[in-house]
């Protein structure tokens, strides 16, 4: 006697789940991050070198140059940065969705080391005298010019400053303000002269200025004063680094290829589907609405990672898809061969079941393993790669393996299947009790 409770609590849980995927899953496709080769951006290699003679390059000076990268990048908007150390001496920086390229690399590369000094170059203030966050870019009461103000730690450190200055001689009294002043190769009697100094300004001080806000003016546009206030906002780095590789993607390139890599995507599901059922029938209805669930699950986990998803990503999780049908392919053949050695549908089923599962967990425990090499060694997209594979892998046991024995036992305990080979793909001559 067939036992329709099971049969409905199967139809019960495809349309929970149809419903749930149907509504969520362009909510979830949405929030997903793209990476730079699918939304577009550049990545930039650094070599990272000594800022000052004896300075030894260790994790610590890599780690404290990552995050003030990351401070940096913040002033872009850029809201999922890849900043990566890569081997002893080298980090990577992937931004995707920037447009505007120089300027994120102005602003990546540049020291930001701002120091006060004299005629004589003389360090009389520097960056660690400034507030935090104490720069910014605003404009000149009388004149309306872009100007940057900064406000400092200490007022009397700056009146002492001023004092000694503007006892000095005219020509001798300036406060000159410099960024990234190179020793041994900048000077201002050097870049006096030029048309287009490298300092920021040099200011006449007449006065005793006791005060905490400085305001540096000069022919400064708006732009360029926004980036001078941002930069030192930022910090300084505790390095310099020197850029070996770089590559970019534009927008519209990344937006081709994930067009393309999706297109391939569902072709390649799809000629997976039609040989599942095909080949395995009622065995490859269900294995079909479990890869769906799989697909839908694969994506749920790597938005709520926070991920990004590049198109290795992509691959991998196609290549998911193959490696969770697999799973099935193994469980399902091994139900074909206890049906044709002559057992009923329903032993056939738990002892193909049972007997499949050692030969699925070797083969998914040494992929996991070399997903794992890839990752620790790995960099960038190669990591991506690995992360989504390792989480196609996992995910296949709830959905290929749990559910497809779930929803297949479901039919099968209700009976409905019963002397119905053809069903599970076997044909009635190859039974061998028959």
């Amino acid at each position: 006697m067939v036992k329709k409770g099971r049969i409905i609590a199967f139809f019960l849980i495809v349309l929970i789940f149809g419903g749930l995927i149907s509504q969520t899953v362009m909510g979830i496709t949405k929030e997903i991050k793209l990476g730079l080769d699918l939304q577009g951006g550049f990545e930039i290699l650094y070599q990272v070198n000594p800022a000052n003679e004896g300075d030894v390059i260790d994790q610590s000076a890599l780690s404290a140059t990552v995050g003030a990268l990351n401070q940096r990048v913040n002033v872009l908007g850029v809201s999922e940065p890849n900043i990566q150390i890569e081997g002893d001496d080298r980090i990577r920086v992937q931004l995707a969705g920037v447009d505007d390229q120089q300027t994120a690399r102005d602003l990546l590369s540049t020291e930001a080391n701002l120091t006060f000094r004299d005629v004589n170059d003389e360090v009389l203030l520097d960056g660690s005298d400034l507030q935090q966050n104490g720069a910014s870019s605003s404009f000149k009461d009388q004149t309306n010019e872009p100007i940057v103000t900064l406000t400092l730690r200490d007022a009397r450190l700056f009146e002492d400053i001023t004092r000694e200055i503007s006892s000095r001689p005219p020509g001798e009294n300036l406060l000159v303000i410099w960024l990234d002043f190179e020793e041994g190769v900048d000077s201002y009697e050097a870049e006096m002269m030029s048309e287009d100094p490298k300092f920021l300004s040099a200011a006449s001080v007449r006065q005793v200025i006791p005060s905490r806000d400085v305001m540096i003016e000069g022919n400064f546009t708006v732009e360029e004063t926004r980036f001078i206030a941002e930069v030192l906002n930022a910090g300084s780095l505790p390095v310099q680094l020197e850029e070996m590789y770089s590559n970019s993607v534009g927008a519209s390139l990344g937006e081709q290829a994930m067009e393309k890599t999706i297109y391939a995507g569902f072709i390649g599901i799809a000629l997976i589907f039609l040989y599942m059922l095909f080949y395995y029938r009622f065995m490859g209805v269900i294995a079909v609405i479990t890869l769906s669930m799989y697909i839908y699950l694969v994506l749920l986990v790597f938005n709520w990672m926070n991920a990004i998803l590049t198109l290795p990503g992509i691959a991998a999780l196609i290549l998911g898809v193959g490696m969770a049908v697999d799973a099935n392919i193994i469980t399902y053949e091994r139900i074909k061969e206890e049906i044709r050695s002559g057992k009923s549908m329903m032993s056939a089923f738990k002892a193909g079941s049972r007997r499949s599962l050692s030969t699925i967990l070797d083969a998914n425990i040494t992929t996991i393993l070399a997903a794992g090499v890839l990752f620790a060694y790995g960099t960038s997209s190669v990591q991506g790669f690995a992360v989504m594979l390792i989480v196609s892998i996992l995910t296949s046991f709830v959905t290929a393996v749990y559910g497809s024995r779930l929803l297949l036992g479901l039919w099968v305990n209700s009976r409905a299947l019963n002397k119905k080979p053809r069903m599970f793909g076997v044909k009635e001559g190859e039974i061998d009790e028959l």
